[in-house]
């Protein structure tokens, strides 16, 4: 792709859009107005039912890696973009949303075994990782045989998360909240809260 690019200009990528675009849509996906994809999808796809939906002006600056799981849907907002290297996986009944005018950074990872709300005009930092599941570990059975408890995360709108954070399942935070970097967050957040630390604890508050 960047032969291509340095051949014929950035003109191509939008080209390269629009047949992607027909593709998914051929598979059932959705899609808005203006869709830009700079790489062609990873799609590990529900057979039966595909519940994808990109609204207006989306923007995937990379790769994306895009996994549904028994009746799982994923749904992107008006004007989000998405950087390089992200996975999203909906598993099971959970929907993952992600809300008009937010950012997801290069690398993140959403895992939804249950809902997975992000809100609108949010930042994800890079190699930020929320998973709606967490793996059981009683101690008389194996690890990877004892399944998962899932529980939804939410996250309000406004918000902002540093590099390389860590939300737990059954987490809600709340409108305006800053996340700082490597913070691992397993309670939920009061409102412009600023908050820090492995387990993160409220440090501040917006002004």
């Amino acid at each position: 792709m960047n032969l291509l690019i340095f051949i014929f200009g950035k003109k191509i990528l939008k080209l390269f859009s629009f047949f992607i675009k027909i593709i998914l849509t051929l598979k059932g996906f959705k899609i808005g107005k203006n869709f830009y994809i700079e790489a062609i999808p990873k799609l590990k796809l529900n057979s039966t039912k595909v519940d994808i939906v990109f609204g207006d002006n989306v923007k995937i600056l990379g790769t994306i890696d895009l996994r549904t799981r028994e009746t799982g849907s994923i749904f992107f907002g008006d004007n989000v973009m998405i950087e390089d290297n992200c996975r999203f996986v909906s598993a099971r009944t959970g929907k993952i949303e992600i809300g008009n005018n937010t950012i997801v950074t290069t690398g993140a990872i959403l895992n939804g075994g249950a809902d997975l709300i992000l809100g609108k005009n949010c930042i994800l930092g890079p190699r930020n990782t929320l998973n709606a599941n967490e793996h059981n570990f009683k101690i008389n059975q194996n690890i990877h045989d004892q399944g998962y408890t899932h529980q939804a995360i939410v996250i309000g709108n406004d918000c902002w998360f540093g590099a390389n954070v860590v939300i737990a399942k059954g987490v809600t935070i709340s409108d305006k909240s800053i996340i700082g970097a490597n913070s691992f967050v397993n309670k939920s957040t009061e409102k412009n809260s600023i908050n820090a630390g492995s387990p993160a604890k409220q440090i501040g508050a917006r002004k």
